[in-house]
């Protein structure tokens, strides 16, 4: 019960996406996987299930090579990706009902299970709707419920938060918790470290495709402080001389700004700035650890 990602690399059009990757996620152990977008951990996580294949390394999981035993240590993952994708025209129910026949269900049994999980998963109004109908957030919820099927000893959940309502987001962290005391290991991934920090034991900080740093969730507590990143359009002196009111800015590129130890909230910031005219989308996220801050 144990997820191993090994010295994995990965290019494409020679451009590193990964480059020897290596973490571990232990037994009864929730792990957060944690980077901007574009760093490298959908095509960890796809590598891992076997859906694309690394240039270098390789995945084990509970022992099985994905690359030499593949079937084997499937049949141990459950996956939901960040977007997943069904035969729009089936209806919920028959369309699990299909894909539980590849584990050796009957249909009387996948029909059971079917309405068990999906009740579980909040679908049970729901089940007997075309996928086609479903919000992005019932997709996750239906991707969930399809992961359990097998009921296997590792989950891999590429950034399952998104989409889901706060209903939902409860859920999966009651979920984890669960996977947890029955001994599963858990791997998920976020851009966002608070979303990771009320679920995860540990989190893993990846950076243009290098893993930069691993740390419990009590460390990062301790350690972090607040920083606002920031992406604007047009980046004018005007622009940082406001920043420099309200904290410490740190110039990235494309437009990106980390205002680190900011004294006012976000919405005062983003407040001034588009009064002045700056075009700018914000989230909040905690450094100190400064795990991808190409600064340091």
């Amino acid at each position: 019960m144990t997820i191993e990602i090994v010295n994995v690399s990965k290019s494409f059009n020679k451009t590193f996406s990964l480059q020897d990757v290596s973490f571990t996620v232990k037994n009864g152990e929730v792990v957060g996987y944690v980077g901007l977008n574009g760093a490298g951990k959908t095509t960890t996580i796809r590598i891992a299930v076997g859906v694309l294949a690394p240039d270098k390394g390789d995945v084990l999981i509970d022992g099985l090579s994905v690359l030499r035993n593949k079937r084997k240590a499937s049949l141990r993952i459950g996956w939901v990706p960040e977007l997943p994708i069904f035969e729009a025209e089936f209806k919920a129910l028959d369309y699990f009902v299909y894909l539980a026949g590849y584990y050796g269900y009957s249909k009387s049994e996948a029909i059971k299970l079917g309405k068990e999980l999906l009740s579980r998963f909040g679908l049970d109004n729901a089940m007997n709707l075309k996928l086609s109908s479903y919000s992005q957030g019932m997709k996750k919820r239906f991707a969930l419920a399809v992961s359990m099927i097998n009921d296997p000893e590792n989950f891999i959940f590429d950034e399952v938060l998104n989409g889901l309502d706060p209903q939902g987001i409860v859920f999966f962290r009651e979920l984890a918790v669960n996977f947890k005391r029955k001994g599963k290991a858990v791997l998920f991934s976020s851009h966002i470290l608070s979303e990771v920090e009320d679920i995860a034991d540990r989190v893993v900080f990846i950076h243009r495709g290098k893993i930069i740093g691993e740390y419990t969730v009590e460390e990062i507590r301790n350690k972090a402080k607040p920083a606002i990143e920031l992406l604007i359009t047009k980046i004018t002196d005007d622009a940082l001389s406001t920043l420099k009111k309200y904290g410490d800015p740190v110039l990235l590129e494309n437009g990106r700004i980390v205002l680190k130890n900011p004294i006012v909230d976000t919405e005062h910031i983003l407040t001034e700035l588009i009064s002045r005219g700056v075009r700018v989308s914000c989230w909040l996220m905690l450094f100190d650890i400064n795990p991808w801050l190409a600064v340091r």
